[in-house]
């Protein structure tokens, strides 16, 4: 069968002419289109040239960052008390570690890590995960010999304290990141924190650098800090403080040492205590630097401001009699008493004594306005703006909301509350003729000839004498007598208060200065909770305030000023051999 040829000359589809315009249209965008992209390559390649350059380099260069060292903290003598030293952390890109379970149970053994925990790790959709942060060299060398894809470690810095438990809550301690967290770390992190460098380096794939291109910015190492913290007396006192805990089983503590020359802290210590060096389980009672941060009603510690405004106003001297009579006084329908009765005492002697009712008949000459002025000079009720983190203020009232019995109570350290830091302060003016200077944590040894003036220089001596009697035999604080030594200070013994009541449960204190002829050192002393029989100031903080200071007087080789006794001599072997034994 023939086929029939089919002819499409006729179709009118065909036949059937297009614009003249149309094809003129395609080429012209045509045209426009190549010109505009050689026109963006031109400019690309040729003038802005960054943009290419810069998405060229991510898939090779970085820039990774230098760390800078801390700086160190060492005391006044230059013994280094916080130090930075290297470690490295493990790192990993995720997409790239595709460890074998043997391998992974091998990593999570030198890391100390949870098998499930370093897999949820390693199946992380991101670019960068830590594995271990802080890992010490020799680990991080094990983890690097075992060659794993995708696992990489860097250099990083760990703080190290070498004074432990002595030093912590003085130095605090800092986080991962090598920022203070706490304490002088803390108060002083802009300084000691240096400003990290940078390089540019060329990596391959697996994150290994292969060339060093060129350093972007030397880092900038941070600042040493030389405190004024004496390591010998901080030891000093931390041992007696750890003592005196054990023999009193008591719930807390802390000791002040303060240079009264210059203002300058030598020691200050609290208990509980904890190693900064291993924080793993810590309470906060553990890291509270109580002497600082906690505040409490002083007590009769607060006696010898009274008597001193009493000398300074001239209503009184040294030897004016005051009748405390049977050791009970009324006022405003309540009834302040003695621990026994005193009778007719001195001035002297009621500071002597530690009586209240004395003390409060001294205090009720003088109007509200007039006390608090005081009070407020020597800056209770204050910070003392040391930079340290959590630093209480204490609590003084405004004067115009004192009724008659809150000025009484206040006489003898009740209703108004206070740090040790700042006890240790305000006896300052004691230990310098009457001028308050600040206090420091830093090293100044340059003395500081003046200060704001508080009593004058007749009252301070004739109060420093009355404060001698306190540690010679009738006084409140025999057991804080050192030997060589004459020694001036005050108990306290205060109820503490919690919510609205005073408790069963007290706080007992002693401040005190030596040597009375030429004071050099203040120490304070407070133990929070003493079980036992024994709970006075003189009884508990009295023996501790005698060991601190008799070794802070010979570590900074301060003459004695007084003869020492047989008796004496005999008492201090004994203590030495108590001190032994514990």
């Amino acid at each position: 069968m023939k086929k029939r040829s089919v002819t499409f000359n006729h179709n009118p589809l065909l036949a059937k002419g297009l614009p003249v315009w149309r094809p003129r249209v395609v080429l012209l965008a045509l045209l426009f289109g190549s010109f505009a992209l050689v026109a963006r390559a031109a400019y690309l390649q040729g003038v802005n040239d960054e943009f290419l350059q810069a998405k060229g380099e991510s898939r090779y260069a970085r820039v990774i960052e230098i760390p800078a060292t801390r700086g160190k903290i060492t005391d006044r003598h230059g013994t280094v008390l916080a130090a930075s030293t290297p470690v490295k952390s493990i790192w990993a890109i995720p997409g790239d570690a595709k460890p074998t379970p043997a391998e992974v149970r091998k990593l999570a053994g030198l890391l100390d890590m949870d098998v499930r925990d370093l897999n949820h790790r390693l199946a992380r959709d991101s670019d960068f995960v830590y594995l271990k942060r802080q890992v010490p060299p020799e680990v991080a060398e094990q983890v690097a010999n075992m060659k794993l894809a995708g696992v990489h470690d860097q250099r990083e810095y760990r703080r190290y304290y070498p004074g432990a438990e002595v030093m912590s809550h003085l130095l605090g301690f800092t986080g991962v990141d090598d920022h203070g967290q706490e304490g002088v770390e803390l108060a002083y992190d802009s300084q000691l924190n240096g400003k990290p460098g940078s390089r540019r380096v060329i990596k391959d794939r697996r994150g290994q650098i292969v060339e060093d291109v060129e350093s972007i910015r030397t880092p900038q190492e941070g600042k040493d800090i030389a405190l004024s913290i004496d390591a010998k007396i901080q030891y000093l006192a931390y041992t007696a403080l750890q003592n005196a805990m054990e023999t009193y089983r008591a719930k807390a503590g802390s000791v002040v040492v303060l240079d009264s020359r210059t203002g300058e802290v030598l020691a200050m210590v609290n208990a509980p205590t904890y190693n900064p060096n291993n924080r793993e389980s810590l309470s906060g009672a553990q890291l509270r630097n109580r002497a600082v941060t906690d505040t409490f009603e002083p007590g009769s510690v607060l006696k010898p401001i009274i008597a001193a405004m009493a000398l300074e106003s001239g209503k009184f001297r040294f030897d004016t009699v005051i009748d405390t009579g049977n050791g009970r006084m009324a006022l405003a329908n309540s009834t302040i008493s003695d621990t026994k009765p005193h009778g007719r005492l001195t001035v002297a002697e009621v500071i002597q004594k530690s009586s209240n009712v004395g003390v409060v008949r001294m205090a009720m000459t003088f109007k509200p306005e007039e006390m608090w002025q005081v009070y407020d000079d020597l800056g209770l009720g204050s910070s003392l703006q040391l930079g340290f983190p959590g630093e209480a203020s204490g609590r003084l009232r405004p004067a115009s909301t004192w009724r008659p019995i809150e000025q009484a109570t206040m006489a003898y350290g009740y209703g108004v509350s206070s740090s040790l830091m700042q006890l240790a302060r305000t006896y300052l003016a004691f230990a310098r003729d009457g001028d308050l200077i600040p206090v420091t944590l830093t090293r100044s040894e340059v003395p500081q000839l003046t200060g704001r003036r508080v009593f004058s220089a007749q009252t301070v001596r004739e109060t420093r004498a009355m404060m001698e009697m306190v540690t010679q035999e009738g006084g409140t604080a025999i057991h804080g007598r050192v030997p060589g030594y004459r020694v001036a200070g005050k108990t306290g013994t205060s109820h503490k208060l919690e919510g609205a009541k005073y408790t069963s449960k007290y706080i007992a204190s002693f401040v005190g200065l030596a040597p009375v002829s030429d004071p050099r050192l203040v120490v304070a002393v407070m133990i929070d909770e003493p079980a036992g029989k024994q709970y006075y100031g003189g009884q508990v903080a009295g023996p501790i305030f005698s060991n601190v200071m008799a070794g802070a007087l010979r570590a900074l080789s301060v003459p004695p000023d007084a003869p020492i006794t047989p008796m004496q001599v005999a008492r201090s072997k004994e203590e030495l051999a108590a001190r032994g034994r514990m």
